[in-house]
């Protein structure tokens, strides 16, 4: 049992739990789960029941690992029939005819074994009749025992995590029904009391995947037609048994099937029947066994079942499902006032300890069906972006400070830049705060209305002090999302504090009543002239501003229901237009999001279409693992090249040579240069064939790869030719975006009909890609970048889509002008170069004509042998080139036929390709006027690379797949840091029928799930539903083969080993060991890296002023000191930056270096001040690392947050901590070793200055004692940086900043996430914004 404990708190942190057991070999762990599995008897406590269900749990959570799978597979597999009664037996054979031979086979197995113990037969039995025992203790009236009830609600999720994956689900869903699990649970008093509201929650999500729509048998997703089908036949088995067996139920048996499958229906069909006609019935229907079998589920096969209970077998037998399609549509994609605060719905993290179950669903390593991976994710992404909402909204009346004021209204005493008041009362309804203007009539079929407009009106600040948040509010856009809060203060005015009391929840301590989402639509000035969002610049008439939104439906129309039921009204009264609920009128508070963070009703709409689809297209190869089935490595190499043009790829021939090791490399000519083909059809050699690649123009210079990429990248660019799934896995610092961009290279020029997208997570990853693709030989005229941060891309060229429709604009002027030099060089007029049309009868009309007439004057001189004319001389367009152009053209023409080869090349590529076709690409944006249609042709048909992030992709997929975009090869980078829905969603980003074979021929995911996952705000759903799970990170888990790179050439060898452990293989390249940047060692430290151990500071070491918000005032003061002192030696500042494993001491190390450095403009601040969970995916030269804690380690516990943390450093890191907490730390050991061998005081050496150009220090040399200096503490560290500084001084500078408001910096270089914002509200300890910088 106390190994049990340990490894459910390994589970509970987030740490590998059985690693640990690998080294002991299967052999040994087999023992180990033996006596797990006997131990079941021996516990005599529900506490260690509750626990071992708990170990279970993680269990079975870990199919991923081979060993664990081999074990637990067992307890629920075929031998788990057996507790089968027979007539279920008979119905499962009967269902599934394949089994029937198995079922035999072990039977015959059975008879030859021994008797005894059979954990595979009794397992899940005897646990099932154990929870029966517990549920029944709980009783109806009385205390509720919480172990018991927590032991309950532990079972269910237990039973949910067996049927929600299918080598779990295949066996063991019929002893579920066959139990009667469902039925027995509701039924129970639990069920029916207070306390049991989670296990009502956990109940139904288990009653749900019970009757999934999916062959349990074949894993073969079945349609709504085909479960209908299902329900046809079960329906008139049920009515086949009554008509025959029993007379009194012939209404039911002559019935029609919608008359009969409801539950109230069925209920009252039975309820005339004798209870002990009832049982035989549910014995003819396979539902209970004879009174004379062996039951399994009770000491007597009648004991406890009443009327009730064989009445509910039938119903939960019979009755026809709600289509959770539907249901999902019905919902509200905005979150109320009651859903907001639910705690067993979205829980605060404050409350969660990972030891109690959470009605929420789980991302397994497998999924059921596609239907099933996007409904997981809705409920998981919606209950997110709920309580980041909710979290908006705290922060939002707190800094209002609602009270009630003596005439009995509510007023507010504070402010918030997120909010502004609206009027209540008006002498005119036009001037109230909000009011719905319109109310459409509800859809054929549907009773919601159409559409729901309201308008709401609110003032702006005029002052010039609140210019900034003016600004902010004339900036919402349409699409945006706002809501409409309603507080009827609960506190007194006279009330100076707002403490919360005990017991009391946020809605009822402040009065909030009702919370209501909208879209705007569009903002109005003061005259209600509607405000281009697009110029900021446009006059904007008065203060007063008008967003007219539009209401969710569904919301309203509960709304309406709700209202009509609290006065008595019936709900199924006829549509009214002019009925609009009371609460509507009550709303005095509109808030906004800011931009980054209100993406999510865009996303949720994308998930709930791609639910409503009634196909889901992806490619053969991508189906099955991407459900987490079949073979992992059936999805890569399909249909493998047997000839890859590697374009430029390769530096040159001994290049190409490194490239293959081991490989016998041919050359097919004496002289190969690069560009080369690659022949792989020998398995012994490699045939490289030189060739002349097509150029646009002869005056070009193609641009050219200058990376020498290793062996593992060529392998990783090879792989990727090659349809199918590749995953490359890029430690840090070894060319992952290089690796993608000659990817795209290759694809672009090997594959010219094919279309590709690039997905990123950021921004600025997006825009690294972007920035080297055009460093490339990639026409600019086929790229596009979509979404607002193209505006960050470092070029002076716009990719945007109106920037590239401006291109082809201007392109076709410049073409144009061409076309008029060449006719008026040939005698015509020059109106020819009117349009691309005229263009293009003067080019076939006029240019081929007189083309030909050269080539036939040409072949005559030819044969008369004429040496006094030449080629170049009968060219007719030699003037439209100049000299150099048409000399160099015919220099090496020594033969007639040489020069007309060299004549048809110039005019080939001179004229028709440089001009004429050109042309015709820009043809279509003569024919479109609206520049919103040319946008929308550049994405759809002229860009052949197309990029975006993943957020921009969830937000406009229905636009995309509406104008019909296509694309053919797909490459994600940051694949590791995506959520797992937002990976899927760029793959449907196009729509075909399901008779159609995929377009989608080639998926590239690049990432490192060696870092951290993707961020979500709320523990609960990070920990207990896996939201942070990526797809990259889950494949990898499945098995798929990846390609890791293995050099890297980022850090200082030294300090790459801080992190390479965690890699197989990664060695350093060669600069990394020869570069003057890398030998030098840095200036003023002894160390390039080293752990500086930070003692109590002024009496204290980690702080907690707000739950979960660590601070650590010494680390703080000690860093921005050595900072200090680096600036003083002339390190440049915006080559330092500085990182924390917490949101905390993120804003106190703001606030400190405000203080020390911002008034000093020598001095200055660094280039980044931030967390380690923002840091990732940057890199500077030298790092200051804050790890803060002193009590606990915390979560830099987390391997991949560590490796991160370490591999930011290119030549110098230094470590502010706690030494003797997080040396003894087992998963740090690696890292932390190394840092303990150096002293854990900071040593700097005197006398170097960083911009000393005689500086020579290698970081391998000896420093003499006598020029090192050890720092004592960070009283001593203040001191040398800041000597003027009196030593009390210097203690109360740092005791103010302690005490400083967390979110005062407002540095310009560190305005990422929510430094320059004041309403930011503090998160728990790894909450980072969830949108990062995308869209």
């Amino acid at each position: 049992m106390s190994i049990i404990l340990m490894i459910n708190e390994k589970f509970r942190e987030g740490v590998a739990a059985f690693d640990c057991f690998h080294d002991g070999g299967a052999e040994k762990f087999n023992g180990f789960w033996q006596r797990v599995l006997s131990l079941q008897a021996e516990m005599k406590t529900i506490k260690e029941h509750a626990i071992y269900i708990q170990f279970m749990i993680n269990v079975f959570q870990s199919l991923s690992d081979e060993m664990i799978r081999a074990a637990c597979i067992r307890l629920v597999s075929l031998p788990l029939w057996h507790c089968l009664s027979a007539g279920k037996l008979n119905l499962e054979l009967e269902r599934a005819p394949k089994m029937q031979r198995l079922w035999k086979a072990l039977q015959k197995k059975d008879q030859t074994q021994q008797q005894g113990p059979n954990h595979e037969r009794d397992f899940i039995p005897s646990m099932l009749r154990h929870f029966f025992k517990v549920l029944n203790s709980i009783k109806k009236e009385g205390d509720v025992d919480p172990a018991a009830a927590a032991y309950c609600e532990r079972f269910v999720e237990f039973l949910t995590d067996l049927i929600n994956q299918l080598p779990t689900r295949r066996f063991f869903r019929a002893v579920l029904e066959d139990s009667h699990f469902i039925v027995r649970s509701k039924l129970s008093a639990l069920y029916a009391r207070s306390e049991g509201a989670l296990f009502r929650q956990l109940l139904q999500i288990l009653r749900f995947y019970e009757n999934f729509e999916i062959n349990d048998y074949t894993g073969q997703a079945l349609t709504d037609e085909e479960m209908l089908k299902e329900h046809y036949e079960s329906m008139q088995r049920l009515q086949a048994v009554a008509f025959k067996n029993f007379p009194e139920l012939r209404k039911l048996a002559l019935s029609n099937v919608a008359a009969i499958d409801s539950r109230q229906n069925l209920k009252a069909l039975l309820r005339d029947l004798p209870e002990a006609r009832l049982r035989e019935l549910c014995v003819h229907l396979g539902l209970l066994a004879p009174a004379n079998e062996a039951y399994a589920w009770e000491e007597t096969s009648t004991s406890g079942e009443t009327r009730e209970f064989m009445t509910e077998v039938v119903i939960n037998a019979y009755e026809r499902r709600l289509s959770q399609i539907e249901a999902l549509n019905e919902k509200p994609l905005y979150p109320d006032e009651k859903l907001l605060w639910d705690e067993t719905v979205v829980p605060s993290t404050s409350n969660y300890s990972g030891l109690e179950s959470i009605a929420l669903p789980k991302l397994n390593l497998q999924f059921l069906t596609f239907h099933d991976h996007l409904l997981r994710n809705y409920t998981l992404f919606r209950l997110e972006s709920t309580f980041e909402i909710r979290q908006n909204i705290e922060d939002v009346i707190k800094r209002l400070q609602p009270r009630r004021n003596q005439a009995g209204t509510t007023s507010f005493r504070g402010w918030a830049r997120m909010a502004q008041p609206l009027n209540l009362v008006s002498a005119h309804p036009r001037d109230l705060g909000f009011r719905v203007t319109r109310v459409g009539r509800p859809r054929v079929g549907e009773d919601r209305p159409g559409e729901v407009i309201g308008e709401i009106r609110y003032t702006l600040p005029s002052a010039q002090s609140a210019y900034v948040i003016r600004q902010e509010w004339e900036s919402i856009r349409s699409h945006d999302v706002v809501f409409l809060l309603s507080i009827d203060a609960a506190i007194p005015d006279s009330e100076k504090t707002a403490e919360k009391k005990p017991g009391v929840s946020f809605p009822d301590h402040f009065g909030l009543k009702y919370v209501r989402g909208g879209e705007v639509i569009e903002m109005l000035d003061e005259t209600d002239k509607p405000i281009n969002e697009n110029d900021p610049n446009a006059p904007r008439a008065g203060n007063r501003r008008t967003l007219r939104v539009r209401l969710d439906t569904a919301q309203f129309h509960a709304d309406i229901l709700a209202e009509r039921a609290a006065k008595g009204v019936d709900s199924s009264a006829a549509f009214d237009p002019t009925e609009i609920p009371a609460l509507y009128k009550t709303f005095n508070i509109v808030m906004r999001r800011k931009p980054k963070e209100n993406n999510f009703k865009a996303v949720l709409e994308t998930i709930r279409d791609l639910i409503n689809a009634r196909s889901i297209v992806v490619p053969d190869w991508l189906r099955d693992v991407f459900l987490g089935y079949g073979d992992p490595s059936a999805c890569t190499n399909i249909e493998k090249a047997q000839v890859i043009d590697f374009v430029d790829t390769f530096l040159n021939a001994e290049h190409l040579k490194a490239s293959f090791p081991g490989k016998n490399v041919k050359f097919s000519s004496s002289n190969p240069q690069p560009p080369f083909r690659l022949n792989f059809s020998d398995e012994n050699q490699i045939v490289a064939e030189s060739y002349v690649p097509n150029q646009r123009y002869t005056t070009d210079i193609p641009k050219k790869n200058s990376v020498p990429f290793t062996p593992t990248q060529v392998s990783a660019i090879q792989q990727a030719m090659n349809k199918g799934l590749t995953l490359v896995v890029g430690p840090p610092g070894t060319g992952k975006t290089d690796v993608a961009v000659q990817i795209i290279s290759n694809w672009y020029h090997t594959y010219p009909n094919q279309r590709t997208l690039i997905v990123t997570h950021s921004n600025n990853a997006l825009n690294q890609i972007f920035e080297k693709i055009m460093d490339l030989d990639i026409d600019e005229r086929h790229l596009v970048r979509l979404g607002h941060g193209e505006r960050t891309l470092e070029t002076e060229k716009d990719f945007s889509r109106l920037g590239r429709v401006n291109y082809m604009l201007q392109l076709r002027l410049d073409m144009l002008q061409l076309v008029e030099r060449l006719a008026g060089m040939l005698g015509q007029p020059v109106d020819v170069a009117y349009s691309c049309e005229t263009a293009a009868n003067f080019f076939h009309y006029i240019v081929i004509a007189r083309y030909e007439k050269f080539l036939m004057e040409a072949k005559k001189f030819a044969s008369a042998q004429n040496s006094e004319i030449s080629v170049k001389d009968l060219f007719p367009f030699a003037d439209f080139f100049s000299r150099d152009e048409v000399d160099e053209a015919f220099a090496s023409a020594r033969t007639y036929e040489q020069g007309v080869a060299a004549a048809e090349k110039l005019f080939r590529e001179g004229i028709k390709q440089r001009v004429f076709d050109q042309l015709e690409e820009c043809r279509p944006f003569e024919l479109l006027k609206l520049q919103s249609d040319r946008g929308n042709y550049i994405v759809t048909k002229q860009a052949r690379i197309v990029a975006m992030t993943c957020t921009h992709a969830a937000l406009t997929r229905s636009q995309l797949v509406s104008l019909g975009f296509k694309f053919d090869n797909l490459l994600m980078e940051e694949a590791a840091q995506i959520l797992e829905i937002e990976t899927f969603i760029p793959m449907l980003l196009q729509e075909q029928s399901v008779e159609e074979e995929s377009r989608l021929k080639r998926v590239v995911l690049i990432g490192d799930h060696n870092q951290l996952p993707p961020i979500v705000q709320n523990m609960v759903f990070q920990k207990f539903g896996k939201l942070d799970q990526s797809l990259f990170a889950r494949l990898v888990k499945l098995g798929v083969p990846q390609i890791t790179l293995d050099a890297q050439g980022r850090a200082r060898s030294s300090i790459s080993a801080l992190y390479s452990w965690r890699y197989k293989n990664l060695h350093n390249l060669p600069h990394v060991e020869t570069s003057k940047d890398f030998q030098l060692a840095n200036p003023g430290f002894k160390y390039d890296y080293q752990l500086i151990d930070v003692q109590d500071y002024v009496g204290m070491g980690e702080m907690e002023p707000n739950p979960y918000f660590y601070q650590n005032l010494g680390e703080a003061e000690y860093l921005v000191a050595v900072y200090m002192y680096m600036r003083i030696l002339g390190y440049p500042k915006e080559k330092i930056s500085v990182i924390t494993s917490y949101n905390g001491q993120k804003h106190l190390l703001r606030d400190v270096f405000q203080r020390r450095c911002g008034w000093n403009r020598e001095i200055g601040m660094p280039a980044k001040i931030t967390t380690v969970d923002r840091f990732q995916g940057q890199q500077n030269d030298y790092i200051l690392l804050s790890l803060v804690r002193t009590k606990t380690v915390g979560h830099i516990r987390d391997v991949r947050r560590l490796v991160v943390a370490m591999s930011r450093a290119r030549l110098g890191l230094y470590v502010f901590c706690r030494k003797d907490l997080f040396k003894d730390c087992y998963e740090l050991t690696p890292a932390f070793s190394q840092l303990l061998q150096r002293p854990d005081k900071l040593v700097l050496v005197q006398g170097e200055q960083y911009d000393d150009p005689t500086f020579s220090r290698s970081v391998k040399d000896e420093v003499p004692a006598e020029k090192c200096m050890e720092v004592a503490d960070v009283v001593h560290m203040g001191m040398i940086a800041s000597p003027a500084n009196a030593l009390g001084q210097f203690q109360q500078q740092g005791e103010d900043a302690m005490e400083a408001p967390a979110d005062s910096g407002t540095d310009a270089n560190n305005n990422d996430d929510d430094a320059m914002d004041q309403d930011a509200p503090q998160q728990q300890e790894n909450a980072e914004s969830s949108s990062s910088d995308n869209e």
